[in-house]
C-alpha cells in the first residue's frame, strides 16, 4: 500500500484546475439549456443558499446577477425555513441552491421548500445524483471530478466558473470571455511559483491574516481566509475593503498580514485607498491580482488578466497554494485538518 504524504491530495487537486476549468467551458452548451428555461420566464429577483466554500461562491454568483443581469439578489438564511419554518412568497423568483456535496440536510429542505413556495428552483453541484439535485427542478453539474482533500480547490473554482457561465447564458452570453480560462488558469499557477514561497517563508510564522478585496474579489478574500483557517489554523479575518475602513482598521498594527486581492477593475481600483490605511498602520501586505503591480505591498503575486467578472476564478488559485504550503510549513496536513469531514451536515 503506497503512504500518502501530508497535502499530496490537495497538491494535486489544485493543479487539476486549468483542465477542469478547460473541460467545463466546453459544456458552456449544456449549461446554457437550463439557463434558456430561465430566460423563458425572467424572474423577479434572485435567492441563493449556499454554505462554506460555496458561500463564498454564492456571494459571487450575487455579484453577478445584480451587475451582468440587472435583477436584485440576496444570499437565503436556511434557517429562517429549517429552524423557525418560515414560507415567503417566492412566485417568480430564481432560487440557486449551491453545494460541492448537494447532502447538506438544511440546503435540500431549504430548496423543496422554495420549490413548494412558487420558485424556480436550480441545484449547482458536482454530484448530480444527489438529494440536492432530486429537490430542485433544474441542475448545473460542476463537472470537476472527486475531490478527496477536505479543503475545497477545484471544486471551488469550477463552481465559480460554472455560476458565471449560467448567469451569462441567461443573458443570452456565449461565454466568449472564458474561452482561454484553462490556460489562463495555467498561466497563473506557473507564474505564481516565486511568490508562493516567498509568502510562505514570510507568513510561516504569523499568527494574525487579515483578507480583503472589493466588488467581485471579496468573495476570494472570503474564500482564501476560510483556506488559510482550514488548513493551517490561522486567526484569520476577512472584509470588504469598504468594510474594513468602517472600523476593524483600528485593529491593524505591525503585527498584521494583510492579504490584499486586487485585479485590474472598478474592485481593484478601490483597494488602493484602503491600503494606504493599513500600510499606514504598519501592516504587512501581500497583494494577489493581476493588479499587484499597482497598489503599494511588500510582496505582489501576479494573476493573469481577463475580465473582472472572471477574475475571482484565478485569484483563488495561488492562494490556494499558499494555504497548502502554510499548512505542510507549520507542521500540518492540508488534506485532513483536525475536526473537518469532507461533508458537513447542518440543519
Amino acid at each position: 500500500m503506497t503512504q500518502q504524504h501530508p497535502g499530496e491530495h490537495m497538491a494535486a487537486e489544485i493543479s487539476e484546475q486549468p483542465a477542469v476549468l478547460a473541460g467545463l467551458v466546453e459544456r458552456q452548451g449544456e449549461i446554457a439549456e437550463v439557463a434558456e428555461k430561465i430566460s423563458q420566464k425572467p424572474p423577479r429577483f434572485a435567492l441563493l443558499a449556499a454554505r462554506g466554500s460555496s458561500d463564498h461562491a454564492a456571494l459571487y454568483a450575487k455579484y453577478l446577477i445584480e451587475v451582468l443581469l440587472g435583477l436584485p439578489a440576496g444570499l437565503v438564511s436556511p434557517s429562517t425555513a429549517t429552524l423557525y419554518g418560515a414560507r415567503p412568497d417566492l412566485k417568480d423568483v430564481l432560487f440557486v441552491t449551491v453545494s460541492q456535496s448537494g447532502g447538506s440536510p438544511d440546503l435540500i429542505e431549504v430548496t423543496e421548500a422554495a420549490r413548494r413556495q412558487g420558485a424556480l428552483t436550480v441545484s449547482v453541484t458536482n454530484t448530480p445524483d444527489s438529494p440536492l439535485r432530486a429537490a430542485a427542478e433544474l441542475g448545473v453539474d460542476i463537472g470537476a471530478g472527486l475531490e478527496k482533500a477536505v479543503a475545497a480547490t477545484k471544486t471551488y473554482s469550477a463552481t465559480l466558473l460554472a455560476l458565471y457561465l449560467f448567469i451569462d447564458a441567461v443573458r443570452g452570453g456565449k461565454a466568449a470571455d472564458a474561452q482561454k480560462l484553462g490556460d489562463l488558469a495555467q498561466q497563473t499557477l506557473d507564474g505564481a511559483t516565486e511568490g508562493v514561497q516567498r509568502a510562505v517563508d514570510r507568513y510561516r510564522f504569523v499568527d494574525r491574516v487579515l483578507t480583503t478585496g472589493r466588488g467581485y474579489s471579496y468573495a476570494t478574500a472570503l474564500e482564501g481566509s476560510l483556506k488559510l483557517a482550514e488548513t493551517s489554523y490561522l486567526a484569520a479575518r476577512a472584509y470588504s475593503g469598504a468594510d474594513l475602513l468602517h472600523g476593524p482598521v483600528a485593529a491593524v498594527d505591525g503585527e498584521t498580514a494583510v492579504l490584499a486581492v486586487t485585479s485590474a477593475g472598478h474592485g481593484g481600483a478601490a483597494m488602493g485607498e484602503v491600503l494606504e490605511a493599513v500600510g499606514k498602520r504598519g501592516a504587512d501586505v501581500l497583494a494577489v491580482g493581476s493588479a499587484s503591480a499597482d497598489v503599494p505591498a511588500a510582496l505582489r503575486i501576479p494573476v493573469a488578466p481577463t475580465a473582472e467578472e472572471l477574475a475571482p476564478i484565478l485569484e483563488i488559485l495561488p492562494i490556494q497554494r499558499i494555504a497548502l504550503g502554510l499548512s505542510l510549513a507549520r507542521g500540518g496536513d492540508p488534506d485532513s485538518p483536525r475536526g473537518l469531514l469532507k461533508v458537513t451536515k447542518t440543519r
